[in-house]
């Protein structure tokens, strides 16, 4: 009778380096058992499961598979001998071609895809072959956020920024405790000098008479504006209010009327107005955060405070000087701290 020809497909040999490695090596848990009927055997298997705080089932489990070696109580494989429902070559290959098409479906997309090939496997099966053969989706990258280059004012008065501030309804004790009061707020860009003034109401009206009386300030100091940016606030513009695009609010008709250009800053987009913004969040920090109002007069009267210590105080935007005297210093020299 002829001997039947079988061909053996060897490992690799780091694969069975690693094996005979694994296979060789002694565990603590190995040694524990060991020990543990070792003392069985000697004192009985209740002391021994009383002293190494475990169970009777266990030792004699153990004892049955131990012939006096260690290598007797190494954990053996409960990996099945056969998977008869095991995905077949031509699946793995549909996988692996629709994978290369597909790299960045989802899971769900991605059976979705293979079932109109014919594939009738389910969700989790199909997870399990694409985890343990390491072809999960490839997630793109995020496109890389590249922010425009910031511009720089080059003059005091080229461009002011101007918003609204609503008084923190905690700050307001005794009479005015329930009352709305509200900081309007000009920044130039180019120096960072501040204009506050409290108003009682928050309406165009209240922005025109801002308006008007920021532009004397800034008149008396030396310069005039060229330029105010805004939100799309009601007491700014009707941009969004639905009338006509001649219909001008009185915020807008009195900058008209000086020739100064109005910058509206692109809907739900507060960092384009960021300098007043962060000048908010400065006030909240450092002003709203430990003082009280009792009147409107208390409120302006601690607001005017406020303002002159802001004006006076060194930034780092302006390399460590104050607003007023980097204002001052251009006014004067004609210098920029840029």
């Amino acid at each position: 009778m002829r001997a039947k020809c079988v061909t053996v497909k060897l490992p690799h040999k780091k694969a069975t380096r690693r094996l005979s490695i694994a296979m060789n090596s002694v565990t603590q848990d190995m040694k524990f058992r060991q020990s543990l009927l070792k003392y069985s055997q000697k004192y009985g298997v209740t002391k021994a499961a009383i002293k190494y705080k475990t169970n009777r089932q266990y030792i004699y489990r153990w004892l049955r598979r131990y012939d006096g070696t260690i290598d007797s109580l190494r954990e053996k494989s409960r990996r099945p001998h056969h998977h008869p429902k095991q995905h077949t070559e031509q699946e793995l290959k549909l996988i692996k071609d629709m994978r290369r098409r597909n790299p960045s479906a989802g899971l769900v997309v991605f059976w979705v895809k293979l079932r109109q090939r014919g594939y009738t496997r389910t969700v989790t099966g199909l997870y399990r072959v694409l985890r343990r053969s390491g072809e999960m989706a490839i997630k793109p990258k995020n496109p890389k956020y590249i922010p425009k280059p910031y511009e720089q004012m080059n003059y005091p008065g080229e461009r002011v920024q101007i918003d609204v501030k609503f008084v923190p309804a905690a700050c307001l004790v005794g009479a005015a405790a329930g009352k709305k009061f509200y900081q309007y707020t000009a920044i130039d860009e180019f120096s960072r000098y501040r204009y506050l003034e409290a108003f009682e109401e928050n309406s165009t009206y209240s922005s025109t008479q801002f308006l008007i009386h920021m532009l004397d300030h800034f008149q008396k100091l030396g310069f005039s504006v060229k330029c105010v940016q805004t939100d799309n606030g009601f007491e700014f513009t009707k941009r969004f209010g639905g009338s006509a695009p001649d219909n001008l609010s009185l915020f807008e008709r009195a900058l008209k009327e000086r020739k100064i250009s109005h910058k509206l800053i692109r809907p739900f987009t507060p960092r384009h107005n960021g300098k007043v913004e962060r000048s908010h969040r400065k006030d909240n920090e450092y002003f709203y955060a430990t003082h009280s109002f009792y009147s409107f007069n208390d409120f302006k009267a601690q607001l005017a405070v406020h303002l002159r210590k802001y004006n006076n105080f060194p930034m780092r935007p302006l390399n460590w000087i104050s607003p007023k005297a980097t204002l001052d210093i251009f006014l004067r020299f004609g210098v920029t701290y840029h």
